[in-house]
């Protein structure tokens, strides 16, 4: 089986003709972040302790700034130039990191239909999702092809009614929210056709930064004064539950500073915000833990994996529930801050899943 990695990489100019490639510089600067050390970032990295010193000596002298902060008994730390740029990389990271997953995924598959004997690939359409990529990555880890599409659940629900993916990730808010979510949903879920796979119960709520120094401690607190927010894109799962949320707090979406801002990710969120461009935003517990952000819960929601009914005896099926059975899979995703997976691997019906029939 092929596997394709792609990253992003980026470069910044302050002089034309002199093009400052990030990737080395922005390594060592993590590493010096994380250990306080350049000596043994540069090990961490590869490369030698000369070689370090240059490169930050050389992009000192491009910048006009020093990027670390050095003294006597107290180590090494990045200035906040050093910061930003390191936030810059993350946030990149954060925003394309679905699109570049998504588009490595489908290289693999082409790659692969050119070897003899190459099982078939699961199609799954999913919005991003840390369990998500926690049970893909599993999958690959198993030798078992998955051809991943991220795309928001509306997306991927409509994919799965046309026969263009054999699994659709959708999510839907544990509550009194779960009906009118469910409409959007049921457009293309027939209860006679289609089925449910449990993949696991996760927390959302909102990102504030360390300390939640605006005091922040719910939605209402959003059409503050001064208080800046930042939004996920329109037809995500997370932008039409804030918008319940919103109704059910009488508060008009053009009272929020922010609300039209669009970002494709939960860890697109956080690190929006942990780098200080927006003060709070809706997403799930893991993104915030990640990006060093205070969370305060709101609500839990259930993540499905939609299936025809027809298709859940086949084999690549079988195997996948199979494995969302296991013990490693369930401790796989016990693991993400926020989420549960005592239900992980259970299939329903649509009756059983939500009380709908036909």
């Amino acid at each position: 089986m092929f596997r394709v990695k792609i990253h992003p990489q980026w470069e910044i100019s302050v002089r034309p003709d002199s093009p400052l490639d990030t990737a080395a510089l922005l390594a060592l600067l993590k590493e010096i972040q994380e250990t306080g050390s350049i000596a043994r970032a540069a090990k961490a990295v590869r490369l030698s302790y000369r070689y370090a010193w240059g490169l930050l000596r050389e992009a000192e002298g491009q910048f006009g700034q020093a990027l670390l902060d050095t003294g006597r008994g107290r180590g090494t730390s990045l200035t906040a130039l050093a910061q930003k740029l390191v936030w810059a990389d993350r946030r990149i990271a954060a925003r394309l990191s679905p699109t570049l997953e998504s588009l490595a995924s489908e290289l693999e598959t082409e790659l692969g239909k050119m070897v003899a004997d190459e099982p078939r690939a699961l199609r799954l359409d999913a919005s991003h999702g840390f369990a998500v990529a926690a049970l893909t990555q599993h999958l690959q880890a198993l030798r078992l092809p998955v051809e991943l599409r991220y795309r928001n659940s509306t997306d991927a629900l409509a994919a799965l009614a046309r026969g263009e993916c054999d699994l659709a990730g959708f999510h839907v808010p544990v509550g009194p929210f779960q009906q009118p979510f469910l409409a959007s949903c049921l457009r293309w879920l027939d209860p006679a056709k289609h089925c449910v796979l449990h993949l696991a119960v996760r927390e959302q709520g909102l990102f504030v930064a360390p300390g939640n120094p605006l005091g922040i401690r719910g939605v209402a607190d959003l059409a503050a004064a001064g208080v800046r927010f930042v939004n996920r894109q329109t037809g995500s799962g997370t932008r039409l539950l804030l918008q319940m949320l919103l109704a059910e707090a009488g508060i008009e979406p053009t009272a929020i500073n922010g609300f039209g801002s669009a970002e494709f990710t939960h860890s697109a969120v956080a690190a929006y915000i942990a780098s200080g461009m927006a003060d709070v935003g809706l997403g799930v517990r893991t993104a915030a833990e990640r990006f060093g952000l205070a969370f305060i819960p709101l609500l839990r929601e259930r993540y499905f994996l939609a299936l025809p009914c027809a298709a859940a005896g086949e084999a690549p099926l079988r195997e996948l529930v199979g494995v969302l059975r296991s013990p490693a899979c369930h401790a796989l995703i016990d693991a993400l801050p926020g989420y549960d997976a005592t239900a992980t691997g259970t299939m329903q019906t649509l009756a059983e899943a939500f009380g709908v029939t036909a």
